[in-house]
């Protein structure tokens, strides 16, 4: 069975959802019809004319990038700037382009927590964590079906609670009915008043599930109008945000941390606030632009602060607290490319997956 650009959206909107993006962004498809079939797929961080010649070299009609090429609406494609380029390129050959950037940075596993793997960090937690409003679905099945119908949830998206899955609550009680003409009830006969023992079952759902789940649960259900409700509900846990904190299993130096940092991200160079003369143990992170959450990362008592786009004045704001590392843009998202192969990759698919072997990282060093 073939694999279409959609199906490929669909795995990756599974792992990060677009509501989890930032207002100011533009993640998800581009360019492309959701319906064609993948032919080959290229991973990539930006999305340049050089990446859509390798593209067509390497027969990808679809190209997955970190960083959107389309941030805002464009008025016209004329070729004036690389965007416009591309865009023609892309339409004229056929090639789909999907992003997924902030709701990549903000998911659990996603681009910060890389980081944190790549430099070997353990007890990874969010560093600042978003809650979200979230809904529970209630409804009541005869004990025969709890487990299935239970189950069917499960796979819909449902019962998800921070790191924990396949949650549920279960109470027990009777729920009555009389099936009308016309009805072909899953137990009672018509016009019968009919006393059923039931499970009360109750799972909590995300927004962006809604549909999934309710259709799962009709689906499962054995009643023709199964009753259930759906509670918006704010439970208090974070399943996104954006950085991470962890720690190193040995302390060491400040010196010897940067150099392992350099040397794990390929930096051309660390920028870095003046030596603490303190060992390093704990280490906050943030890919991309993050010294907006300089004062999260202090506050969980982190020695370090790794991320990148660090102005002249931020570093001021370290202030003898913590040390900062500024490590470059693309070299800190770099490694977001296997992300997304980790998350694309099915073993019955029939295309091939590639990793670009294109520089996009705009920022050279002497």
């Amino acid at each position: 069975m073939s694999t279409t650009i959609g199906d490929i959206a669909r795995r990756i909107e599974n792992f990060a959802p677009l509501s989890y993006q930032e207002k100011y962004d533009n993640c998800g498809l581009q360019t492309g019809n959701p319906q064609a079939e993948v032919t080959g797929i290229l991973l990539t961080t930006d999305v340049t004319e050089g990446v859509i010649n390798e593209a067509i070299a390497k027969g990808c009609n679809m190209i997955v990038s970190h960083h959107p090429l389309i941030f805002q609406g464009l008025k016209h494609i004329t070729g004036r700037s690389y965007v416009e380029r591309c865009v023609a390129m892309a339409i004229k050959h056929d090639i789909a382009i999907y992003a997924a950037h902030t709701n990549a940075d903000k998911v659990k596993n996603g681009v910060s927590h890389k980081m944190a793997q790549k430099l070997g960090l353990k007890d990874i937690a969010l560093l600042a964590p978003e809650e979200e409003d979230v809904f529970k679905l209630v409804t009541f099945v005869p004990h025969s079906h709890t487990e299935t119908v239970a189950q069917a949830l499960y796979a819909a998206g449902a019962g998800t609670i921070g790191n924990y899955d396949k949650c549920s609550y279960r109470s027990t009680g009777q729920g009555t009915f009389r099936a009308t003409d016309g009805c072909n009830p899953f137990c009672g006969h018509i016009d019968e008043y009919h006393t059923e023992a039931e499970d009360r079952l109750e799972v909590i759902l995300r927004s962006q599930d809604r549909r999934e789940v309710t259709e799962a649960l009709k689906k499962a259900h054995p009643y023709e109008e199964p009753a259930f409700d759906l509670f918006r509900s704010h439970i208090g846990y974070a399943p996104a945000g954006l950085g991470v904190v962890g720690t190193i299993d040995k302390e060491t130096d400040e010196t010897t941390f940067l150099k392992k940092v350099k040397e794990t991200f390929g930096c051309g160079c660390v920028r870095h606030t003046a030596l603490l003369n303190r060992p390093v143990k704990k280490v906050a992170l943030c890919g991309g632009s993050g010294i907006e959450f300089l004062p999260q990362a202090i506050a969980t008592g982190a020695d370090v602060y790794v991320t990148a786009d660090v102005k002249y004045h931020q570093f001021f704001d370290a202030d003898g607290h913590i040390l900062i590392a500024d490590i470059g843009h693309y070299e800190s998202e770099q490694f977001t490319k296997e992300i997304f192969y980790d998350v694309i990759y099915e073993k019955s698919d029939n295309f091939v997956i590639h990793y670009s072997e294109f520089k996009t990282n705009p920022v050279n060093y002497l």
